[in-house]
């Protein structure tokens, strides 16, 4: 099987990998030609996966014709914010009848669409899945064992999906439920901003136990006014993504957070880091569709005013603890 990956960060860079060891014809695509090149050199992705050696049958290459020549699995893996300007770039060189898989979290700012909104908007209606759940890069690029969900609004496309992914070391479930699943995984980010927040400034277990569990109450709210099932967010691509991302040493979110809870500056800290923290972008997305569905999302909202409005963190924390009394 033909599979291109498109795009080279940590994540697109794990599922090649992954992909090539079941012995699938795979190209990972980068948009930056330098870096590409470098990756093809040291068979190595120092920036988003360092220590992990990229097997020689990968092919490399920052010409996107070249990647999708012949592809019959196209793996969707680049930043939410810039889906859409990379998908109207490949739009004419996607195969036609190719399965598309979303892998990114996020929701486009400009649209508040999900990914596969996005990719629905740009490439019409491709067979689509989208896989998502606890899985940071630096542990599947390992094999340490990880846990993930495909799904689509067909069964047999997520029960296609799950038989292309899983390995001993990589177990794939399957489901139906792809609002549920999307939102899961991209909300999850603004809350794990928030972990990182309590750990920068010095909070205990109490505090992150009950910032996970009155955030997830969120997401699952949201959700459910957007039409997603209720139990999704209790599976793999809601509570599951969210303790792993609020709790993983290696979680960009968490970790952008507990910067922001020592006192540094969001744009001090983006400056230093060559990754995306999707959750940024995400606490826009999440607050304004708050405001659209008329959903309370306090944590959502405080997070927002950090990021974007300079809102002192401790202020935050204060406004959270004494809003107004309420039943559980």
């Amino acid at each position: 099987m033909n599979i291109a990956v498109i795009g080279d960060g940590g994540w697109g860079t794990t599922l090649a990998i992954l992909l090539c060891g079941k012995g699938m014809k795979v190209s990972l695509w980068g948009a930056f030609p330098d870096y590409i090149k470098t990756i093809k050199i040291t068979r190595e992705n120092v920036k988003f996966l360092p220590g992990v050696i990229l097997p020689d049958n990968i092919t490399i290459v920052s010409d996107v014709k070249v990647a999708l020549n012949g592809a019959e699995v196209v793996v969707l893996a680049v930043p939410s914010q810039y889906m859409r300007e990379v998908l109207l770039k490949i739009k004419k060189d996607v195969p036609k009848g190719a399965l598309i898989v979303s892998v990114s979290k996020g929701i486009e700012n400009k649209t508040l669409m999900r990914m596969s909104e996005v990719i629905f908007d740009v490439l019409g209606k491709p067979e689509l899945a989208v896989l998502s759940g606890p899985s940071i890069s630096y542990e599947v690029a390992r094999e340490i064992p990880t846990t993930v969900v495909a799904v689509s609004k067909k069964e047999r496309t997520a029960k296609k999906v799950q038989d292309i992914f899983i390995t001993e070391k990589f177990r794939v479930y399957t489901g139906t439920d792809i609002v549920g699943v999307e939102l899961g995984g991209a909300l999850k980010n603004v809350v794990a901003i928030a972990a990182g927040i309590c750990d920068g400034m010095g909070f205990g277990a109490n505090a992150k136990a009950a910032l996970l569990t009155r955030g997830l109450v969120e997401i699952a709210r949201l959700g459910a006014t957007m039409g997603a099932k209720r139990e999704t967010f209790y599976g793999l691509s809601g509570l599951g993504d969210l303790v792993t991302t609020c709790v993983s040493p290696h979680g960009r979110n968490r970790w952008f957070g507990e910067e922001i809870g020592k006192g540094r500056k969001r744009n001090e800290i983006e400056s230093e880091t060559e990754m995306v923290i999707e959750g940024i972008a995400t606490a826009k997305s999440a607050y304004e569709l708050a405001k659209k569905h008329k959903v309370d999302m306090p944590i959502t909202g405080q997070i927002y005013s950090i990021l974007y409005e300079s809102k002192n963190p401790k202020e935050a924390v204060k406004e959270l603890m004494t809003r107004q009394k309420k039943a559980e």
